[in-house]
Order: structure tokens, then C-alpha cells, then sequence
């Protein structure tokens, strides 16, 4: 059990480290995407356990849910991209006019 922790936490902060490397414009502060890289990933372990059930503990199914849920809970945390957005003519949700 603390084998699965370890290694989801450690999966938790590698792929918060890497969201970090590759969208750090569009993340908040490194703090903030750490802790919930790693949070997310121990929670995706536990979730995985439960639901998995008593005498389904698998080392690789408890890793793979801890590292899916953390890349939810990361995802969670994009902002929009910052760049040129097209401006819409019509209000939203109308309808086009014929004439």
C-alpha cells in the first residue's frame, strides 16, 4: 500500500511538472499545480482502490486511475488561451435573418 502512494504521488508530480513545462502560460501559480497534480493522483488511487474492491489490488490499475484522475484535476485548472479572438456579430443563441 505505500508503494502505491509513493508511486502516485510521484506520477501526481511528474505530470504536473510536465503540464507545467508544456502549458505554463495557460496554468496559475506552479504551487497551486503541484499540490493539485499531487492531490488528484492520491485521490485517483483511492478512488481506484475502492472501486476496485478488496482483493483487487493491483499495483498497475491503481497507478493508471491515480494518473487519470490527476490529469482531470489538472485540466480543470487551463485558462483559455490568451490570443486574438474573433468577434461575433450576432448575440448568442439567435438565429441567422434571411434578408
Amino acid at each position: 500500500m505505500l508503494l502505491e502512494v509513493l508511486g502516485s504521488a510521484l506520477l501526481g508530480l511528474a505530470l504536473a511538472g510536465a503540464a507545467l513545462r508544456a502549458l505554463a502560460q495557460r496554468l496559475p501559480s506552479p504551487r497551486t499545480v503541484l499540490v493539485s497534480g499531487v492531490l488528484g493522483a492520491l485521490f485517483g488511487a483511492w478512488l481506484t482502490q475502492f472501486a476496485l474492491g478488496p482483493g483487487h489490488n493491483t499495483l498497475f490499475a491503481t497507478l493508471v486511475g491515480s494518473v487519470l484522475v490527476s490529469a482531470v484535476v489538472l485540466s480543470l485548472l487551463l485558462r483559455p488561451a490568451s490570443g486574438r479572438r474573433r468577434s461575433s456579430r450576432r448575440a448568442p443563441f439567435s438565429l441567422p435573418s434571411q434578408g
